[in-house]
């Protein structure tokens, strides 16, 4: 039983840190048919931050960067890769106050990093008034636009991930080795 368990270890271990130093795909690709946002804050002032105008409904976008940032670089390896909803709110949380926001979705790789997907969207804005929203109307050289998505990527540091996964296998193991021991005591009992 000791050796079957070592050995399991060892492939969750080698496993694990090769998926952790796959790398992560960054540069993300440009929204296609979109026109990309010069406005301030959407450029180089907040690292790692991009947006677009798009008339491209949510779904498309968030398939297109999601098939994006399912596979690494390296050999187009897959990488695990869940999708998360957040409530509008959230990306004032995550990005900045002043973001205005009908939706978010997170694409993440659990213990590495994760891209946040907020879509403005000015005829369905939750927070502003039905007969007001005309003030949000997305106009960029003189063409009309639907939405405004912006990108936020999160990277993370790869002594990190190595050190949160290995502390983990580490408190597997000994959460093991106590049920061992608890289940031995009844035993003798």
């Amino acid at each position: 039983m000791k050796k079957r368990l070592r050995v399991i270890l060892l492939v969750i271990f080698l496993v694990g840190t090769f998926y952790l130093l796959l790398p992560a795909p960054k540069n993300f690709p440009d929204l296609p048919g979109a026109v990309k946002s010069v406005e301030p804050g959407d450029t180089t002032q907040i690292a790692n931050v991009r947006a677009y105008y798009t008339d491209m409904p949510r779904k498309e976008v968030v398939r297109f960067y999601q098939d994006y940032f399912s596979r690494s670089p390296f050999l187009q390896i897959p990488l695990i890769t869940y999708k998360l909803n957040h409530p509008p709110e959230r990306i004032r949380e995550v990005l900045r106050e002043t973001q205005q926001s009908t939706f978010v979705e997170e694409i993440v790789h659990p213990l590495r990093e994760s891209v946040f997907i907020n879509g403005f969207e000015w005829n369905n804005d939750p927070f502003t008034p039905g007969e007001a929203r005309a003030v949000n109307i997305l106009i960029v050289n003189g063409k009309t636009y639907q939405f405004k998505i912006t990108l936020y990527y999160q990277p993370s540091m790869v002594w990190q991930r190595l050190l949160v996964f290995y502390l983990i296998l580490i408190l597997i193991y000994l959460l093991i080795i106590s049920y061992k021991g608890i289940v031995e005591r009844w035993k003798k009992k």
